[in-house]
């Protein structure tokens, strides 16, 4: 178990805003000589005989010099961040003032901080548990609606409670089982095996939603790489340019006139799609250099989420754009059909195609019709509104890892209820059930764990 501290021996120093000329930079300072390090500098009252959760406007001074006149917020442990005694100083923000309040603050006895190391705090003076610190450096790193709001959603401790609702209940059990050992003379049984495994398949249900989850976790927050595939010239260049609103990639009605692959970033209704303009795919080329571009594409569509097959739809046949599919289709990709040039065709020909290749999304690239449609349907490949706002979604490759183990502790447990293997056996799988679960929640963890987590968090935060 992670012994919690009430007060770290130090007193910790850091910028928590950017580093960078702006109208204000935020030093943050937490420990339990905080007071007694920032009344050095700042002459003018004594900030620890002030109420907690205010705020002070004054001249900081070092050896009668002025480095600048601030702002200055207190809050008294426990009721801060970290749990400890917190400053916060907004001072002007020019770099050099900054540093020189950073290096008097130092000056008097405060340290520079580590990456992460007020979380850390935080996490360890019991302030948050694990999940909901690492939910932290998600919500800085979150450039998108739906990362944002899986971030919050641990923040508030959504995530946790599930955990520790489980942790409780199987807890309980196993307090029962081994209590039944105390008794073994006596061949007493204290838990109801069956309320047991019934607990044990709901648990289990909850666990797989979790770990089905991750794959969506996985596109909040990495995003969806989408690679638009196709013949030469069936305009997928033009597609990428529309998409992005800009003219980001060449176009020309020479075939070919894609040599390699253009990748670029699009928000759709808050989940990024990193689209990646291949060359065109066509198996016989003179061209050395377009040959190895072709082989580039064929790459990328392994390595895609979905693939935008792109065809002109006035010039290729039925069966080749449903061969290509059914090829796509093979190496497990979500493929999208999109028949381009509409603008180009007769309402007859884009009916037959519609009757004969399934869920294809009509569009001119060059006209920018159909594209709205095109990316409803990229979002709803991925997920759905309500996936993406009510339901806790993981994120964390670590959280996934050891839910995997949770998993199959479940299994073994119930195996073992249902073969009535004996109390020792069944009460040593419950605590490694448990175990995995105190892992994802820092209940059970270790410094070189800790240590790892937080040094990628931001210095300052």
């Amino acid at each position: 178990m992670q012994e919690k501290f009430s007060q770290w021996n130090d007193t910790i120093v850091a910028l928590a805003t950017p580093p960078g000329i702006g109208a204000i930079g935020v030093i943050r300072l937490s420990g339990n000589q905080s007071f007694e390090i920032i009344n050095k500098i700042f002459p003018s009252k004594n900030l620890f005989l002030q109420p907690a959760n205010t705020i002070h406007v004054g001249y900081l001074k070092d050896d009668n010099i002025i480095l600048d006149e601030a702002v200055v917020s207190i809050f008294k442990s426990p009721a801060s961040y970290t749990g400890e005694d917190v400053i916060e100083i907004s001072c002007h923000g020019s770099p050099y003032v900054q540093q020189q309040v950073i290096n008097a603050l130092i000056h008097h006895g405060a340290r520079l901080a580590k990456a992460g190391e007020f979380t850390q705090r935080a996490f360890l003076n019991g302030k948050l548990d694990l999940t909901q610190a690492e939910a932290v450096a998600d919500l800085i790193a979150s450039n998108t609606t739906a990362s944002k709001n899986a971030a919050l959603k641990n923040i508030r401790g959504g995530f946790s409670e599930i955990l520790k609702n489980m942790r409780e209940q199987l807890i309980q059990f196993s307090a029962l089982i081994e209590l039944e050992l105390d008794f073994s003379e006596e061949d007493v049984a204290f838990a109801d095996r069956k309320k047991f495994l019934d607990l044990l398949n709901e648990i289990g249900i909850t666990v797989k939603n979790l770990l089905d989850s991750f794959r969506l976790g996985n596109v909040i927050k990495n995003g969806v790489s989408v690679a638009i595939v196709g013949s030469p010239n069936a305009g997928k260049s033009t597609l990428l340019n529309t998409l992005l609103n800009e003219s980001r990639a060449i176009v020309s009605e020479i075939a070919g006139t894609t040599r390699d692959t253009i990748e670029e970033v699009i928000n759709i209704n808050g989940i990024l799609f990193r689209l990646i303009d291949t060359a065109g795919i066509r198996e016989h080329s003179a061209d050395v250099i377009e040959s190895m571009g072709v082989l580039k594409s064929k790459e990328k569509i392994a390595q895609a989420d979905i693939v935008l097959y792109l065809f002109d739809v006035n010039t290729i046949s039925d069966n080749e754009i449903i061969f290509f599919i059914n090829d796509i289709k093979k190496q497990n990709r979500n493929v999208i059909p999109v028949a381009n040039k509409t603008d180009c065709s007769i309402e007859k020909l884009l009916e037959e195609k519609k009757e004969k290749i399934k869920d294809v999304v009509f569009i001119s690239a060059k006209m920018n019709t159909g594209i709205e449609l095109l990316k409803e349907k990229l979002f709803n490949t991925v997920a759905n509104n309500s996936s993406l706002t009510e339901n806790i979604v993981i994120t964390n490759a670590r959280h996934y890892s050891a839910l995997k183990e949770v998993n199959l502790s479940l299994s073994e447990i119930k195996k073992g209820i249902q073969n009535n293997i004996s109390g020792d056996l069944l009460s040593t799988d419950i605590h490694r059930c448990l175990h995995y679960l105190g892992e994802i929640t820092g209940e059970i963890t270790n410094d070189d764990m800790l240590d790892y987590i937080f040094s990628k968090f931001c210095i300052g935060k």
